[in-house]
């Protein structure tokens, strides 16, 4: 998305249109998190897993319950809790569990700001009035409990109306639905469930099945639109034409590898042995006209190559730094496929475009 803002996030959570949900957990503070439409959450909202509770966690369900939205302080209140540190943690287990949310992103931000497996405490208050309002608790709790915690909508029950409904968000989010872009999305009934409904659409007349990528069998879904917009890409090999890269999450959608399409060999073979590329958390790839050029390890320690040539790997640093610069992030680079990176092709094109040498290796802030 151009130009994209927090802020545009905040109010849409704010305003009460979009919901976000937490779907389990991952090291570093870590987590998943999904985006739902607040009208149709109930249809795109996972199933709770039915994890076993504390006692504590059933109080604070039994609290949010009755409707309505809480403070931390509220809510703490309310479930007879001292413990700021204690209730936090059980009320982010909660989160991942996807049993409860917010109606902002912001604790959700101060929880990745905080040291993992400890939350940042909430902040001290002045002593005006000698130790007893040194010790008065925040009224705003931590900086991870701000704006009030409600409990998620319920699913959708009947499994029908969920399969329809996971079958038009993969076409929607997908284009072509392939067995390894289900299996990636970890969707309960996996690909078999996917297959009957998708199945269904095609005798309705609203999909079609056919060898839309190649190597990948028959049994890919696709509507008509999707089909005559894949055939209008289709053209010779331009060598004029400047290779267009693109920066991409390693979980995002739009990302074919380690879904739709099996990863590529690395460029060196040995390397691959420690390090390979995958749908990861935090990890970065770069296409280079549909092909994966560079993979970009959490932390940015480590990056791998994938053959790409001179000019493409250019384009493949000048995307990876324009992505770092636009959202104010960092990267430190150590390796280029088991290398020190100065020195190494990879390396020469990130210097190229932008990044810093270091005794360490390249670095760029944005």
């Amino acid at each position: 998305m151009k130009d994209y803002s927090p802020v545009m996030l905040d109010e849409l959570t704010a305003s009460g249109e979009v919901i976000w949900s937490g779907g389990g957990t991952l090291p570093g503070n870590d987590g998943w998190v999904s985006l739902h439409l607040a009208e149709t959450a109930a249809l795109t909202l996972p199933e709770p897993t039915g994890a076993e509770t504390s006692e504590l966690q059933r109080s604070i369900l039994a609290s949010l319950a009755g409707g309505g939205a809480f403070f931390f302080r509220q809510l703490s209140n309310a479930v007879g809790s001292t413990d700021d540190q204690g209730l936090l943690r059980e009320l982010w287990d909660l989160v991942w569990e996807g049993l409860i949310t917010n109606d902002t992103f912001t604790p959700l931000r101060a929880m990745l700001g905080a040291t993992p497996n400890r939350p940042r405490s909430a902040p001290r208050t002045r002593a005006y009035r000698g130790r007893a309002r040194a010790a008065m608790p925040s009224q705003s709790g931590p900086p991870s409990a701000a704006g009030r915690w409600s409990l998620l909508p319920l699913a959708e029950p009947d499994a029908t109306v969920r399969g329809v409904a996971t079958a038009e968000q993969l076409l929607e989010r997908y284009g072509v639905i392939t067995r390894g872009a289900v299996m990636s999305e970890g969707i309960r009934g996996g690909f078999s469930l996917a297959y009957r409904v998708l199945g269904r659409f095609e005798e309705a007349g609203r999909v079609r099945r056919g060898y839309f990528v190649e190597g990948l069998g028959a049994a890919q879904f696709a509507t008509g639109a999707i089909v005559d917009r894949l055939r209008s890409f289709a053209r010779e090999p331009d060598s004029e034409r400047p290779p267009f890269a693109l920066t991409l999450a390693a979980t995002d959608p739009a990302n074919p590898y380690g879904a739709a399409l099996p990863w590529p060999a690395q460029s060196t073979d040995d390397h691959a042995k420690k390090h390979r590329p995958g749908r990861k958390a935090g990890a970065l790839v770069v296409l280079v006209d549909g092909k994966l050029g560079l993979f970009v390890e959490r932390g940015g320690k480590t990056i791998l190559g994938f053959g790409a040539s001179p000019r493409e790997l250019t384009a493949a640093a000048e995307s990876l730094a324009a992505a770092i610069r636009r959202t104010h992030g960092r990267l430190k680079v150590e390796l280029a496929d088991g290398e020190f990176v100065i020195g190494t092709p990879i390396g020469g094109a990130l210097a190229e475009a932008g990044f810093d040498v270091t005794p360490q290796g390249l670095r760029l802030r944005g």
